[in-house]
C-alpha cells in the first residue's frame, strides 16, 4: 500500500506529541513525499536531449496527484503523489513493444503500449516515438483513464514520432 493512501489510526497523545505527530503526518501527504525511481540506463545524447525537453513539460498534477520529487533527481524521471504515478523517459525498446499480440491505445495522437502489472497495476509506454517513455502506475489509480491525457499533451510537444533506435 503507498503511503499517501494508507489509513490513519488516531490516538489520543499529549498536546507535545501530538503537535510532532501532525508534523510527522504532514510530510508524508501526497504530492510531498518523494519516489524512489531508478532512472533507466543511460540512453544516447539525442534521446537524452528529447527526455530532458519533456521533463520541462511534464505537468504539476495528473489524475489530482501533485508532482513529487523523484529520487535521485533525472531529467529522465519524474513522480506524482509519492510513487502512485512514475515516469521514466529514455528507457530501451520494451521486449512487449514487438508482440503483436499486446494492447495498447493512442491518447491525443500519442501510442501507448498497456501492460498489466502484478497487484493490479499498469505501465504504459509511448511507441513510434525518438524516445521510449514508461508511465507505471499503481492499482489505486489504474483506473483513471484520464491520466494519459496531460502526459501525451507534453510526449506529443517534445518527443517527435518515428522509431527509436535506442
Amino acid at each position: 500500500m503507498s503511503l499517501h493512501h494508507r489509513p490513519v489510526r488516531l490516538l489520543a497523545l499529549p498536546a507535545p506529541m501530538a503537535v510532532l505527530a501532525v508534523a510527522v503526518l504532514a510530510g508524508c501527504s501526497p504530492g510531498t513525499a518523494g519516489a524512489r525511481v531508478a532512472p533507466p540506463p543511460t540512453p544516447p545524447a539525442e534521446v537524452a536531449g528529447l527526455c530532458a525537453a519533456l521533463h520541462e513539460e511534464l505537468p504539476e498534477t495528473v489524475a489530482g496527484l501533485k508532482r513529487s520529487p523523484a529520487r535521485p533527481s533525472s531529467d529522465l524521471t519524474a513522480a506524482w503523489g509519492g510513487s502512485a504515478i512514475v515516469l521514466r523517459c529514455g528507457i530501451p525498446k520494451p521486449p512487449a513493444m514487438s508482440d503483436p499480440a499486446q494492447d495498447g491505445v493512442e491518447v491525443n495522437g500519442v501510442g501507448w503500449l498497456l501492460e498489466q502489472l502484478d497487484g493490479g497495476g499498469f505501465r504504459f509506454t509511448t511507441g513510434l516515438r525518438l524516445a521510449y517513455t514508461e508511465v507505471t502506475v499503481d492499482k489505486e489509480h489504474a483506473k483513471d483513464a484520464g491520466l494519459l491525457v496531460p502526459l501525451s499533451a507534453a510526449v506529443k510537444k517534445t518527443v517527435p514520432e518515428g522509431i527509436s533506435s535506442y
